[in-house]
């Protein structure tokens, strides 16, 4: 990224924000990662606090947050990975997580991902499994009551 780009992190309800997620989850993981389409849009999408990284009016990530405190549909477009997107996803649906007065987060991090996840405070819990055909390790991170 350049200095005159910054990333922004917008909130929104599935309703508000499935027009922009949906395609980037769909190159990230049907696409590049081979998980069948199916699996992708599911019953939690509608109930979730959805976030979109924004370049401009370029979305090049998402994520979402559960009402139970999971993190997930974490994905970023190939050619902003690295750049910071992932830590402005991720620090938004924390900071929203503590608005929603969330004690735990909970996540299911594609093992190629544990480095990013434990910088953010993430502690792995059990063992790894696979989950649409890919390696992944359950973390979690206690969040402190303000």
């Amino acid at each position: 990224m350049s200095g005159a780009e910054t990333v922004q992190v917008v909130l929104g309800s599935w309703d508000e924000l499935a027009e922009r997620a949906a395609p980037i989850r769909f190159r990230v993981f049907v696409d590049e990662q081979g998980v069948p389409m199916e699996m992708e849009l599911d019953e939690f999408d509608p109930l979730s606090c959805h976030a979109l990284a924004l370049l401009g009016e370029h979305v090049v990530g998402t994520g979402r947050l559960l009402p139970d405190g999971h993190i997930g549909r974490m994905a970023v477009d190939a050619e902003w990975r690295g750049q910071g997107v992932g830590a402005a996803l991720l620090g938004a649906l924390i900071d929203e997580a503590g608005r929603r007065h969330v004690s735990v987060l909970a996540l299911s991090a594609q093992t190629h991902a544990l480095g990013f996840y434990t910088r953010f405070g993430f502690v792995p819990v059990g063992s790894e499994y696979e989950e649409a055909g890919l390696p992944h390790q359950a973390m979690e991170r206690r969040l402190v009551a303000d």
